[in-house]
């Protein structure tokens, strides 16, 4: 795992915004100073907004990759058609998309199409934010080639920008790189304890998030407004790499290995709305699709401090029993195997 270990500040969404382009601005301002230079790795600094207002590129253009940023920042704005949670895509890929080892947006730009295990088939950009719409924000997509799509698409294609296609190299800061494997079993009280310590100041001790005037600044790790099963930061790993990588706010790192793994096992031994990939039996769906994802998560897990089965509901959420129109689609079916 690659170690950076130098002061950052990360930002959320909301009023937090503003941190976000801090912290970007304080990751790339020194590059002499940087402990990644030696590394055989694409290293890549994403352009800013104010970059784009610098740019010579049409004005039209402009004007959709600003929409883009716009949505990325406040995706609530589409609440009750496309979001029906209390998250924005920032929630996850913080500083406006563009933080290493906070899942930078950038990184798909470059490297999609490409085969996704997930539903096993080759994805370009357009479905892999349709993706996250389906499960992150446990919604419905827009259309591929809606503007909403278009602009979303431009603002990460905007970020990538000066980055090689399909790069030979691996990328730096790419995704949410787990720590090292902890000394115990992560433990539910454990990380329970550490949640409370750590965590609950920002998101509340039942993980509802924080709101101010009716308007959500922290989002909720847990529950109908939070990502559902389907969502990749509900395997352990991952949740794991989230929090050891960027939380809590403005220390990154200064959690140990132990505490960022008990503290992800708390978060996702927790319920959330259904994957909406559920067939009606949460055995029959963590084993179908175990393989390719649920074997990294607790999706269809006994807890064993009350007995419940994680999953083992018919709670869509917000959503309801309105079904994303990109889950379960096939692709390609008439190529030919080799």
């Amino acid at each position: 795992m690659i170690s950076c270990r130098r002061p950052f500040i990360i930002a959320l969404t909301g009023c937090s915004l503003a941190l976000g382009v801090a912290y970007a601005a304080s990751v790339f301002a020194q590059p002499e100073e940087r402990p990644d230079a030696a590394l055989d790795m694409l290293v890549h600094e994403p352009p800013t907004m104010e970059d784009l207002e610098n740019s010579d590129i049409h004005p039209e253009l402009k004007k959709v990759i600003r929409y883009g940023h716009d949505l990325f920042t406040n995706t609530q704005q589409l609440r009750g058609e496309n979001v029906f949670n209390d998250m924005n895509c920032s929630s996850c890929h913080l500083g406006e998309g563009r933080v290493p080892f906070s899942a930078p947006v950038w990184a798909a730009a470059i490297t999609l199409p490409d085969f996704r295990g997930k539903n096993q088939h080759v994805n370009n950009l357009e479905e892999r934010i349709a993706g996250c719409f389906a499960y992150s924000m446990n919604g419905v997509p827009p259309e591929y080639g809606s503007d909403e799509m278009l602009a979303l698409s431009a603002y990460h294609q905007w970020l990538a920008t000066g980055a090689p296609m399909y790069p030979d190299k691996p990328i730096f800061g790419r995704g949410f790189p787990a720590p090292d494997e902890p000394e115990q079993t992560p433990d539910y009280a454990r990380g329970e304890a550490a949640y409370q310590n750590n965590c609950a100041i920002c998101h509340q001790q039942d993980g509802t998030g924080h709101y101010e005037s009716g308007e959500y600044v922290f989002p909720a790790p847990w529950g109908d407004g939070s990502n559902n099963w389907g969502a990749g930061i509900v395997r352990v790993d991952t949740m794991a790499g989230f929090i050891y990588q960027n939380m809590p706010l403005g220390q990154p790192r200064s959690l140990s290995d132990q505490e960022a793994w008990d503290i992800a096992y708390y978060i996702t031994s927790q319920e959330r709305p259904q994957d909406p990939r559920y067939t009606g039996d949460v055995a029959e769906t963590s084993e179908r699709f175990g393989p390719t994802f649920h074997k990294r998560s607790l999706y269809g897990q006994t807890r064993e401090h009350d007995g419940h089965v994680l999953g083992d509901h018919e709670n869509f959420g917000e959503k309801g029993d309105i079904k994303p129109w990109n889950v379960g689609m096939p692709r390609f079916e008439n190529l030919s195997e080799e």
